[in-house]
Formats: structure tokens, C-alpha cells, sequence
């Protein structure tokens, strides 16, 4: 057997009862991955944070997050906190709530 390369609770909102602080970027992914699932496959990609349908690459994070993790990546998008209106391959993470 081998350890999951991340493991995610089904809510985000319950980690805080675990941990006074928890890390935003966790939060951020916990969220992405809670909403995505029910409506898509998702796996750990190598580069990236999540691949969806075995095509589509997604990096999650702030509003200044770059591309730089996932540039030579075709279909690959940003799926960013802190932001009102996507542009390009840069989309709000909000917008995922919509899938659930």
C-alpha cells in the first residue's frame, strides 16, 4: 500500500475544527476538489494541482497566482481565489460553487 498523494475532507469548513489556523491554500484546494468531484473525475496530476477528465489541468490559488507551474501544459487553467471576473484561462474559484 502507498499514502495518497493528498488527502482532502469532504468540507472545507471542517478544517477548523482541527486546527484554529488552517493553511488558505488548503482551504482553497479542499474547496475546488469538494465542488469539482460531483460532477467530474479528478486526479493528482505531475504538475498542476488537479487534472480533470484526464484533460484538463487546473492550479488553485490567490489572485496573483501565475502560470508558471503549468505553462507548457495545453488545457490548463488557473482557478483563482480573491478574484470577481475571469479573463483568458484565469477563472474565479467562486464559479465552481455552481457545480455542486
Amino acid at each position: 500500500m502507498a499514502a495518497p498523494e493528498k488527502m482532502f475532507l469532504d468540507n472545507p469548513n471542517l478544517m477548523y475544527a482541527f486546527n484554529k489556523n488552517p493553511e488558505i491554500g488548503t482551504i482553497r484546494e479542499t474547496f475546488f476538489y469538494n465542488q469539482v468531484s460531483r460532477a467530474a473525475e479528478v486526479y493528482y496530476p505531475k504538475n498542476g494541482d488537479f487534472q480533470i477528465n484526464d484533460n484538463i489541468v487546473i492550479e488553485v490559488g490567490g489572485a496573483d497566482k501565475s502560470f508558471n507551474q503549468i505553462k507548457d501544459i495545453p488545457n490548463s487553467y488557473l482557478a483563482l481565489d480573491n478574484v470577481e471576473f475571469g479573463r483568458g484561462n484565469k477563472i474565479p474559484l467562486w464559479l465552481f460553487g455552481f457545480l455542486y
